[in-house]
């Protein structure tokens, strides 16, 4: 993004104020129309124009140019988040209503009661802020956080820091730096580190680095600088036959060398106390996809394939973030090679969209490099879960953000004396899953202090809680309205979609079979066509209502009928008595006279087919059933029409078994039901491939909310190999059941 030059100089007069100030108005009226329209930036210049009064001193009690702290806030927030209307506008005007120039309900009344609302937040941790105690510096974290009813503030303070950090090189009040510096590092930084914010993350360190111990980050940085023409000649070298052989394979990219911060330097020297002399890794390179969404992933791997080819790569540092993702959402690819020189290397493979997630991702980065994990992680874990899941930008999601992570807590106990903490208000259904999600979905209550709790108790602190389980038990929806954690709500919301997709099979199911008793062939098309003109968003949600008896399939199959061939004229069915039904002779060559025999015949000759509805295998439990066309419609005893044909018509029923000879490879459906993780298909088809008897012949996926629903036909020769079969995929990991469909 493009923005305006920095300020570089002091503003001195209200003309110079200003011109900064319209310059400001100009570049966000340039970003989007939607930031700030025409009407919108002439009133805000007229509301800069009126609170720079020049006969107050422009400074604060640090001698800092209030109005360019303001301006450089705005403008650096702009180019390093996002340019978000009214965080920019809370940024503008909290100076003048900190200082009773403006009142809140001016703000509210003029630019909506959101910037109000954020200005508040900022004003009372910014209240705080002076009172500071580096001891307790892990409580000061806690209670800005809660001081802060929005995250957005949090954002906007180190935003607020990192310009403060700035603009106080040489200043004269060294112990007052030295405070500023420490917050910056031990607050701000880690924050920022924890929302993803890894380019203001690491100029906070090295500049709290550099006005802490001035002369160890001027002995690193000119020890960079001494050596940057050797570093950038190496970087050169490098580059160059990597860039040719990428350019020969077609990829599309940027490639470019980096040196690593002074404060990760210094602490590597620390690390593994030696100089910097001694360290290797002070630059990396970074590899740039520019890949189609669908290619991200092989691109990556042929870029990595080719740089290995070139150089010797070093196997227990090359790290593989794309296959499966950090839990943080980071996406990479990372290899070490030996370069010219004998010296190790590190490349980094990812594409234009991994490399913003990790250049400005506003999710829970932090694990990425091992920052010790706290109660405020918990409340990181639960935004990144949100922004995930977000259809909205992420500013505007996080705009509803509450966080209450430390002000309003309760401690509960485990009857084995584990110590658990959750949000006020938490009920024994949140501490239920807090424990496991499969605990929390089996929960029928909970024995508190030796006391029979329902669902809804709420705990408070020191209850002893023991939670009841039941296996018939299982999430209603109504347990939504029972919790207060997002990670209970987000794990109730899965097992009901879980349920959701159990009820969908069944509907389906029971439309599959009403169209093959009225020998109806259903179109997907045709039929999605249908389902979304009912008024439904999706075959799942349709199928649900289907098999909670909301939605007549008979009714529904006219409407399909209707639909599909709204000008024939529908004839009645034949219905042929039993002694008119006559045995077809078959020509079929597939049919085979010594598959199937009836009684102590063979069936020679005669025409039979294999049902469909539930495609039975050598080896199963079978009767057939004369149709009307005269074949012997063979199916398995269990069926799902096997009781309604057994009952409606027993006169066609013939006693059917196998012959005692293996026949053919016949198609069979099974269903898998598992964890959407990356490479679980792979593993499931490794498995059905590596089955002499059994051969993959279709498969279709369908993935929702973390799960993942897969329909396969296979082709097995008898009902032990696909028994084995099944038995082996409910082994990999991540797959939670498979059936035969």
């Amino acid at each position: 993004m493009n923005t305006s030059p920095e300020i570089t100089a002091p503003l001195h007069s209200p003309v110079a104020m200003l011109r900064e100030c319209s310059s400001l108005i100009s570049q966000l009226k340039s970003l989007s129309p939607s930031l700030v329209t025409d009407s919108e930036a002439d009133k805000l210049r007229h509301f800069l124009k009126k609170i720079s009064d020049p006969s107050s001193s422009p400074f604060d009690e640090n001698g800092l140019h209030t109005l360019r702290q303001t301006l450089l806030t705005a403008k650096t927030f702009a180019d390093s988040v996002e340019p978000d209307r009214n965080i920019i506008l809370a940024i503008l005007m909290a100076r003048p209503v900190l200082d009773g120039r403006l009142s809140s309900a001016e703000v509210s009344a003029e630019w909506g009661e959101d910037v109000a609302y954020l200005i508040e937040g900022v004003g009372n941790v910014m209240r705080f802020a002076d009172k500071n105690d580096m001891a307790a510096q892990e409580n000061f974290r806690g209670l800005i956080l809660s001081l802060a009813d929005d995250i957005r503030v949090i954002i906007i303070m180190i935003i607020r820091s990192l310009v403060l950090m700035r603009s106080i090189n040489h200043h004269p009040d060294t112990d007052w730096v030295n405070a500023v510096a420490f917050e910056a590092n031990c607050l701000y930084a880690q924050l920022a580190h924890r929302l993803g914010l890894y380019k203001i993350k690491g100029e906070l360190e090295d500049l709290s680095l550099k006005y802490t111990n001035r002369e160890i980050y001027t002995q690193i940085a000119r020890k960079l600088n001494e050596t940057k023409r050797d570093r950038d000649a190496y970087i050169v070298s490098f580059i160059d036959p990597v860039k040719r052989k990428l350019e020969e394979a077609g990829l599309k990219f940027d490639i470019k060398g980096r040196t690593k911060s002074i404060s990760s330097i210094w602490a590597k020297m620390r690390k593994q106390k030696v100089d910097i002399d001694r360290i290797y890794d002070l630059f990396a390179i970074r590899v740039i996809l520019d890949s189609e969404p669908e290619k991200e992933k092989s691109d990556c791997w042929l870029a990595y394939s080719i740089l290995t080819d070139m150089y010797t790569p070093n196997p227990k540092r090359m790290r593989d973030w794309i296959s499966i993702p950090k839990s943080n959402g980071y996406e990479s690819l990372h290899a070490t090679v030996m370069g010219p020189d004998s010296k190790w290397v590190e490349v980094q493979f990812r594409t234009k969209r991994m490399d913003l997630v990790a250049e400005k991702g506003l999710a829970a980065h932090w694990r990425y490099k091992g920052v010790k994990s706290d109660s405020t992680d918990q409340w990181m874990n639960n935004i990144r879960d949100i922004l995930e899941s977000a259809k909205s930008g992420p500013m505007e999601m996080m705009r509803d953000m509450k966080m209450d992570l430390y002000t309003k807590e309760v401690y509960a106990f485990t009857p084995k004396g584990d110590l658990f903490r959750l949000p006020a208000g938490a009920t024994v259904l949140d501490f239920a899953f807090l424990i496991h999600s499969n605990v929390g979905a089996h929960c029928t209550g909970a024995i508190v202090n030796g006391r029979h709790r329902r669902l809804t108790y709420r705990i408070e602190s020191g209850d002893t809680v023991e939670i009841l389980t039941s296996s018939t038990q299982a999430p209603k929806a109504e347990w939504l309205n029972m919790v207060v954690s997002p990670k209970s709500r987000n794990k109730i919301k899965q097992k009901l979609n879980e349920e959701k997709q159990h009820r969908a099979e069944l509907g389906k199911e029971i439309i599959e079979r009403r169209a093959k008793n009225r020998k109806i062939d259903i179109e997907e098309a045709a039929l999605m066509k249908l389902i979304k003109k009912l008024g439904f968003k999706s075959a799942t949600d349709f199928y649900a209502e289907v098999a909670d008896e909301h939605i007549d399939p008979t009714t529904f199959l006219n409407e399909y009928l209707e639909l599909t061939n709204p000008a024939e004229d529908k004839e009645p069915v034949a219905h042929t008595s039993a002694e008119e039904f006559r045995m077809q002779q078959s020509s079929d060559e597939n049919a085979s006279s010594d598959v199937l025999i009836i009684g102590e015949k063979a069936i020679n000759g005669l025409k039979y087919k294999f049902s469909r509805c539930c495609n039975p295998v050598y080896g199963d439990s079978v009767f057939g059933f004369v149709s009307t066309d005269g074949y012997v419609k063979i199916h398995r005893d269990d069926c799902p029409n096997a009781r309604d044909l057994k009952q409606r018509y027993p006169y066609r029923l013939i006693k059917v078994d196998w012959s005692g000879k293996q026949g053919q490879i016949l198609p069979v459906s099974i269903k898998i039901v598992g964890t959407d993780d990356i490479g679980i298909i792979a593993n499931i088809t490794s498995i059905i491939s590596k089955e002499p008897s059994v051969t993959l012949r279709n498969i279709s996926v369908d993935s929702h909310d973390g799960l993942f629903q897969g329909y396969l036909t296979l082709g097995v020769s008898d009902s032990s190999c696909l028994t084995a079969v099944l038995k082996k995929i409910k082994t990999v990991k991540g797959v939670k059941d498979a059936t035969r469909n």
